[in-house]
């Protein structure tokens, strides 16, 4: 017989991201504080001016095996691709994803920051913001959505906004990141059209599911995107 676990016992395993999601916030209120992203800057030199951020709050932070900064037509990409350096410019848009120092907590964060008065890259901001919080009360509101529910009110709201959605999902279980190019990819994992089963459900080893929200909102036509990643629902 499968005994369910402790409620004391699940919210141990879940403070582990949570704290690590916490301890992020503090890392991009310092980037900000800091004044660390400006245009002049390379997206390289900002992103080494971040890690020793990193280091500093998280008392040690890996070395980071891929791009965490991203600028301008840069963040339209997928996060697959690696494109080259870039200076920021003036009115720019930059994506910072602190994604490699959290691995070993099984999370994600991302922020974006828009510089200047472009009106659409300023909006952008606000909006990822405001599609966060309307996911998030949709997830609350409704102990049985599914992935495909969450991720349908998701690109709704986008399109509603006037933007497109820059990748197939809107997020993923936390623990380690499953991989999106093997062959017959489970998606259960997900937050995707083609994941039908509820999102509050039991993981291996009898815990409850926890999720984070990644929400990648593209401008194709002008050339810029942004992100913002985080934990869904109050782990």
């Amino acid at each position: 017989m499968t005994v369910a676990p402790e409620r004391t016992d699940e919210s141990l395993r879940a403070w582990g991201p949570a704290e690590a999601a916490r301890t992020a916030d503090v890392v991009f209120a310092e980037v900000a504080a800091r004044d660390l992203i400006s245009p002049g800057r390379a997206e390289c030199e900002v992103e080494a001016r971040i890690a020793e951020v990193a280091t500093e709050v998280f008392g040690h932070a890996p070395q980071p095996a891929r791009r965490i900064v991203r600028s301008g037509p840069h963040t339209v990409l997928p996060g697959g691709q690696e494109p080259p350096d870039r200076v920021i410019r003036q009115d720019d848009i930059v994506v910072v994803d602190l994604g490699p120092f959290l691995a070993p907590h099984g999370i994600d964060a991302a922020r974006t920051f828009a510089f200047g008065r472009d009106t659409g890259r300023n909006r952008l901001v606000e909006d990822l913001w405001t599609l966060s919080d309307a996911a998030r009360g949709a997830f609350l509101a409704n102990e049985h959505v599914t992935g495909r529910q969450l991720h349908a009110a998701v690109r709704t709201l986008a399109a509603r906004a006037g933007w497109t959605l820059g990748t197939w999902h809107v997020g993923r279980l936390t623990g380690e990141a499953p991989g999106t190019d093997v062959p017959g990819l489970h998606l259960a994992p997900f937050i995707c059209p083609a994941n039908d089963e509820p999102l509050r459900r039991s993981v291996r080893g009898g815990g409850e599911a926890h999720w984070i929200l990644e929400i990648h909102l593209v401008d194709a036509y002008r050339g810029f995107g942004g992100s913002l990643k985080q934990l869904l629902g109050t782990p």
